[in-house]
């Protein structure tokens, strides 16, 4: 098949390129020319998909596979152009379209959320100017995910397929949030690990969404489907300890209580990535949760959690061994919230 992959050089869309490539299709990938290209049997065509589309006239794909459409108007302008040059549209969507998770076994059909005019507005603005704060964008980030996939659906109704991602890791995450914690158990020493070791994480490995999105592809997939690791499999202790095993280390875990964190003001999910205080957001209890069982149905398979340690493991050793990771809590913070934990005790 020939497949045209919107982005195609960062994490989900290296991983889309490699498989594809792997599953002996032709692929053509579509981006700014930030990045280097992820393999040397691609063509690349260099443009904007704001400005640029005009470049894919007069080609033809079975599938386009958009890894990077945040803006409600830019992917139907993209849909629209495309429309005519394939036969099918991928949009890798979010679970975090729903408009809650208040409750646990969100599937498919749930409520999405979505913006006022002004708000939408706002983030058209914020996209021109290029500049966005983390709290402007972690909440306009669903609801334009579920405004994208109404443009897309609009357009090209019968032929699009929209994958609703979980939290995506393992190698080439640019995002560290899963990394941190493969590399902040594999420095050892006494880490800070938040709240009950027992609470349930979910995630999926960006190898595995990647083989099962092509799959989806050559099947000629459509629909709706939420795309995450098996709900209640994974816990938080069950993770760090994994992590332990894969890097070899003597690390030790101090479990510190929620009202503990949020007094010492750490940051949920940037600071300690992956936890998600049930006290300070009440209304994501369900966010780790989600069914997938239409996914799974369809083919979706997982590989072992020891196996995505450890990839992540060999990557950041490889690539980026000198590096700290962009997100989790600095290590004299830590320091200091685990001293005032320990001598209050």
């Amino acid at each position: 098949m020939k497949i045209l992959i919107l982005g195609g050089t960062r994490f989900l869309g290296r991983h889309l390129v490699h498989t594809s490539i792997n599953r002996n299709h032709e692929v053509t990938i579509f981006n700014r020319g930030n990045y280097p290209s992820p393999h040397k049997d691609v063509e690349l065509i260099v443009g904007d998909r704001n400005t640029d589309l005009q470049k894919l006239v007069g080609r033809s794909w079975d599938a386009v596979v958009d890894t990077c459409g945040f803006l409600p108007r830019s992917v139907h302008a993209s849909a629209n152009v495309l429309s005519g040059l394939t036969d099918r549209y991928v949009f890798i969507s979010s679970i975090s379209v729903y408009a809650d998770f208040k409750e646990s076994g969100k599937d498919e059909t749930g409520p999405v959320a979505t913006l006022t005019e002004e708000q939408l507005a706002e983030a058209n603005a914020i996209d021109s100017s290029g500049k966005a704060s983390g709290a402007s964008y972690g909440k306009m980030y669903g609801p334009l995910k579920a405004l994208c996939e109404q443009a897309l659906q609009d357009v090209m109704p019968e032929q699009c397929l929209v994958i609703r991602s979980g939290l995506i890791v393992g190698p080439y995450d640019y995002t560290d949030r899963f990394t941190y914690w493969v590399w902040r158990v594999s420095l050892g020493g006494e880490v800070l690990a938040p709240a009950e070791p027992d609470k349930c994480l979910q995630f999926i490995d960006a190898r595995d969404l990647a083989e099962w999105t092509i799959k989806m592809v050559e099947d000629w997939g459509v629909g709706i489907y939420n795309a995450s690791g098996v709900p209640s499999t994974v816990t938080m202790k069950l993770m760090l300890d994994e992590c332990k095993v894969a890097t070899g280390s003597d690390a030790t875990f101090t479990w510190v209580d929620e009202p503990f964190l949020l007094a010492e003001n750490v940051g949920a999910w940037s600071e300690m990535p992956l936890w998600m205080p049930e006290e300070a957001a009440p209304d994501y209890k369900g966010f780790m949760f989600v069914s997938c069982q239409k996914a799974f149905e369809a083919g979706l398979r997982t590989r072992p959690l020891s196996e995505t340690i450890a990839d992540t493991f060999g990557w950041w050793s490889s690539e980026r061994a000198n590096d700290r990771p962009i997100a989790g809590i600095d290590r004299e913070k830590e320091k200091a919230v685990l001293e005032r934990w320990n001598g209050g005790r």
